[in-house]
C-alpha cells in the first residue's frame, strides 16, 4: 500500500528518446498508466504493448510528467510553459529530466514553481536501479517523496534531494573526477587507458565493496585527513571546463557513435558494444544487489548531522 497521500498513478513522459524508452518500459511494466507525447508518436516502433503514443498532450492531466526535452534552458521552458497552460492548476507534478541545468534558472517563469523537481535516470534506464529526485527551488518535501515512492513502484532506488543543486549528487561526483582525469591527460601525466585502469582495476570494484565514504571509515580517518591536507591544494581548481571533450566534438569525434572519441570504435558495432556494456553491468549490479547493498543498507551513517535540512 502507498505510504504518500495522493499516489502517482499516471505518468506522462514528454519526450521519447532512448532514455524516454528506458524509462516508458519501467512504470508500464509496473502497472502505471504510460503516456508518451512526441513528435515521432506515429512511428515509433518500439513501445511497449501497455504504451500509448500521441503528437498532443492528452485531455486528462497526469500525476506526473516528465520532460524528457533536450538539456537547452529555453527548449525545456517551452515545454512548460505548453503544459502550465494546458493543465492550469491541476495537481501533478512537473518534472525536468535534466542531468545538469540549474533548477533555480528553469523555474523562473514557471505559474507554479512549488510543481517543479527533478528526475535524474543514468542509462541504461531499464537497468540501473538509482534514480535521483531533486526538489526545484519551491517544491516542498512532499513533491520529492511523492516522485520517489513511484520510482519504488517501478523497482528504483531513489536518491532524494531536498535542495536543488547543479548536477544532483552523482554528477558532481563523477565530475571532480573527470575535471582531473581530463587535466592529468593533457598534461601527459596519465593515458586515457592509465585512468580507466586506475578506475576498474581499483576504485570501481572498492567503490563497490565499500563506497566512497564507509571506505574512509575502514581505512581511518586520521589517513583520511592528512591525505587530504596533502593532496587537496594540489588539485586542479579552475572553475572551467577542460577543453579536451570539447575539441574533439568539434573535430567530430563524438564517442562511439562517431566511431572515434577518447577512443577509436573502427569496426565496431555501436550497438553491440552498447549491449555487452549494459550486459556486464547487469552482473555486478545483480551481484550488489544480492551481497553489499544489503549489508550497507544494515549501518547506521552519522550523516544527520552534517546535512541541511530545507526550510
Amino acid at each position: 500500500m502507498s505510504s504518500v497521500v495522493n499516489p502517482v498513478r499516471s505518468v506522462l513522459l514528454h519526450g521519447y528518446g532512448v532514455m524516454g524508452s528506458g524509462v516508458a518500459k519501467t512504470f508500464a511494466a509496473a502497472g502505471f498508466e504510460t503516456l508518451v507525447r512526441s513528435g515521432r508518436a506515429a512511428q515509433l516502433r518500439d513501445l511497449p504493448p501497455e504504451v500509448r503514443a500521441s503528437t498532443a498532450l492528452p485531455e486528462k492531466c497526469p500525476d506526473l510528467i516528465l520532460e524528457l526535452a533536450p538539456e537547452e534552458i529555453e527548449v525545456k521552458r517551452k515545454v512548460f510553459r505548453e503544459i502550465e497552460a494546458k493543465y492550469g492548476s491541476a495537481d501533478f507534478l512537473l518534472a525536468t529530466g535534466t542531468s545538469g541545468l540549474d533548477l533555480n534558472v528553469l523555474a523562473d517563469g514557471l505559474a507554479r514553481p512549488e510543481r517543479l523537481i527533478a528526475i535524474h535516470y543514468y542509462m541504461p534506464a531499464e537497468t540501473i536501479a538509482l534514480v535521483e529526485v531533486m526538489a526545484g527551488p519551491a517544491a516542498p518535501r512532499d513533491a520529492v517523496d511523492r516522485a520517489a515512492e513511484a520510482l519504488e513502484r517501478t523497482g528504483k532506488q531513489p536518491l532524494r534531494i531536498y535542495q536543488p543543486v547543479v548536477g544532483f549528487i552523482v554528477n558532481r561526483l563523477q565530475h571532480a573526477m573527470l575535471h582531473e582525469a581530463y587535466w592529468m591527460i593533457t598534461e601527459g601525466i596519465a593515458t586515457v587507458a592509465d585512468v580507466d585502469f586506475a578506475a576498474t582495476a581499483m576504485l570501481g570494484p572498492r567503490m563497490c565493496a565499500s563506497g566512497l565514504l564507509l571506505q574512509k571509515d575502514i581505512s581511518g580517518l586520521k589517513v583520511n585527513r592528512d591525505a587530504q591536507r596533502a593532496i587537496v591544494p594540489h588539485l586542479f581548481h579552475n572553475n572551467r571546463p577542460n577543453p579536451l571533450p570539447g575539441e574533439l566534438v568539434e573535430k567530430g569525434e563524438t564517442g562511439l557513435a562517431a566511431r572515434k572519441g577518447l577512443y577509436n570504435w573502427e569496426g565496431l558495432d555501436p550497438q553491440e558494444v552498447r549491449r555487452t556494456a549494459a550486459r556486464e553491468l547487469g552482473k555486478i549490479l545483480s551481484l550488489l544487489e544480492q551481497e553489499t547493498f544489503p549489508a550497507m543498507k544494515r549501518l547506521q551513517p552519522k550523516d544527520r548531522a552534517h546535512r541541511k535540512e530545507s526550510a
